[in-house]
C-alpha cells in the first residue's frame, strides 16, 4: 500500500505528486497571449519526460489554435485531450481567464485517445465513435474513460448511452460538457493539436493504481413529486397536468420578475433544478435552461421522460457544500487506503452561482485538504458525466471527482 511519505508535492503554482510509476502534475497561467498561457501551464505540469496525456481547461477568452501550439511548443507528441470551460479549478483555487493544464505520466499508466465530430447529428453514435479508444488501452488494474463534450450539442444523455453500449457495465465514464463563459454560443474540444466544435472527445486511462469517482449535488426536493405528464425529449409540456411553467412557478412561489422575464427567470431557475425519479433513490438532477411564455413550457438541458416522476428542487450554499464533502468520501474512500495522486473535478457552473466566489474558494479548498493537499484540475461545465453503475450517467447541477490512487 502507498502511503503519504510515498508522495512528494512541489508549490502551489507548480503542483505535482509521485508514486513509484505514476504522477500527477498541474500547471496553470493566466498570461494574455494564447501562445504563451498555453506554453507556461504547459511547462509548469511537465515535470517528468514520461508524460502519458495532457488534459487541458481553457477559457473562452482565449485563441484555442494559438493556444495549442504554445503547449505543443513544450509537448510536441504527448497525447492531449481537453475543452473550453466557464471557469477553471486548480490547486490555488477557482478562477475565470486561465489556462489548467494537468499530465499524467509513467509506466504504471497506459492511455488512447479519439474525437468524434459532428455529435449533434448523431449523438449516440459520438458517444460510441469517442469511447471506442479503450479497445487500444493497454490492460491495467484499474480503467475509467474520460468524456469531454460540446454541451450546446444536444441531449447529453445520448452520448452518455452510445458510450456505455462500447464501455459496458466494467468501466465507468467520467467527464462533463464544455463551456463558453455562459455565452451559450459555441463550446470547443481539444484533441492533439485540433480544435474541435460540435464533437465528442475522450481518453481511455488504465492505471495500476485504484481509481475513484464521487458524484454529489446538494439539492432538496420541495414538497411532493408531480408525474410528467407531457414532455418531448428535452421540453417540458406538463407537470402533473398543469402547463409546466404553471406548476413551477407557483409551487416555488417564484418572484414576479421571474414570471415574465426570460433573463430572470434563468437566474431563479439556476438554484431550482428539476430532480427525476431514479432507481437508486437519489433524484437525476436536471437544469432548467429556459422557459417558453407563450407555451407555458420548460426547456432542460437533457431529456425528460414523459410518465417519470418530477420533484421541484432547491439548495443553498451550506447544502451543495456538503455534497461537496460528500463527493469527495466517496472519491477517496474508493482508493482502498492510498494517498491520492490528484484529484480532478467538474463542477457545474450553477453551484458556483449558488456559492459565490467566496464559496467557490472554500469548496476547492475543501476538496484540496480532503486529498492531503494532492494537485487538483477541473473546470466549471455545463453539465457532468458519471457513470459507475446501470446505463444513466449524465447529470445536471452536480459536481463530479475523479480521484487517481
Amino acid at each position: 500500500m502507498v502511503t503519504p511519505a510515498d508522495v512528494y508535492r512541489m508549490s502551489s503554482v507548480t503542483q505535482r505528486s509521485k508514486h513509484l510509476d505514476r504522477w500527477f502534475a498541474v500547471g496553470e497561467s493566466a498570461a494574455g497571449d494564447s501562445r504563451t498561457a498555453g506554453a507556461e501551464a504547459a511547462a509548469d505540469a511537465l515535470v517528468d519526460g514520461d508524460a502519458r496525456l495532457l488534459v487541458v481547461f481553457a477559457s473562452d477568452s482565449y485563441d484555442h489554435a494559438e493556444l495549442l501550439r504554445g503547449i505543443r511548443e513544450q509537448a510536441s507528441d504527448v497525447p492531449l485531450v481537453g475543452c473550453s470551460t466557464a471557469g477553471e479549478i486548480a490547486t490555488s483555487g477557482p478562477g475565470d481567464a486561465r489556462v489548467v493544464v494537468s499530465a499524467i505520466g509513467g509506466e504504471g499508466f497506459s492511455v488512447t485517445t479519439a474525437a468524434a465530430g459532428g455529435a449533434s447529428g448523431g449523438l449516440r453514435e459520438a458517444g460510441a465513435e469517442a469511447a471506442r479508444c479503450l479497445e487500444a488501452v493497454a490492460e491495467r488494474s484499474s480503467t475509467v474513460l474520460l468524456l469531454l463534450t460540446d454541451g450546446l450539442a444536444g441531449d447529453q444523455a445520448e452520448i452518455v448511452r452510445g458510450a456505455y453500449s462500447v464501455a459496458g457495465a466494467g468501466v465507468p465514464l467520467v467527464g462533463g460538457c464544455a463551456g463558453d463563459d455562459l455565452k451559450m454560443e459555441a463550446t470547443y474540444q481539444f484533441h492533439g493539436d485540433r480544435v474541435l466544435t460540435d464533437a465528442v472527445v475522450a481518453a481511455a486511462v488504465s492505471s495500476e493504481g485504484p481509481l475513484g469517482i464521487g458524484v454529489r449535488h446538494g439539492w432538496r426536493t420541495v414538497g411532493e413529486p408531480m408525474p410528467v405528464t407531457g414532455a418531448q425529449g428535452n421540453v417540458v409540456g406538463e407537470l402533473d397536468g398543469e402547463p409546466a411553467l404553471d406548476a413551477y412557478l407557483a409551487r416555488l412561489d417564484a418572484p414576479v420578475e421571474a414570471q415574465a422575464d426570460s433573463g430572470a427567470f434563468a437566474r431563479f431557475a439556476q438554484t431550482h433544478p428539476l430532480g427525476l425519479a431514479s432507481r437508486t433513490g437519489e433524484p437525476h438532477v436536471r437544469f432548467i435552461g429556459g422557459a417558453d411564455f407563450e407555451r407555458r413550457s420548460l426547456t432542460c438541458i437533457a431529456e425528460v421522460p414523459q410518465g417519470n416522476l418530477a420533484w421541484l428542487m432547491e439548495g443553498d450554499a451550506s447544502s451543495v457544500l456538503g455534497a461537496t464533502d460528500g463527493a469527495c468520501s466517496d472519491a477517496l474512500d474508493s482508493l482502498g487506503g492510498h494517498a491520492p495522486l490528484g484529484v480532478v473535478a467538474f463542477d457545474c457552473i450553477a453551484r458556483r452561482s449558488v456559492l459565490g466566489d467566496s464559496g467557490i474558494e472554500a469548496e476547492i479548498g475543501q476538496v484540496t485538504e480532503r486529498a492531503g493537499g494532492a494537485p487538483v484540475a477541473g473546470f466549471y461545465t455545463y453539465g457532468e458525466i458519471a457513470r459507475t453503475h446501470g446505463v444513466s450517467g449524465f447529470h445536471n447541477q452536480t459536481l463530479v471527482l475523479l480521484a487517481l490512487g
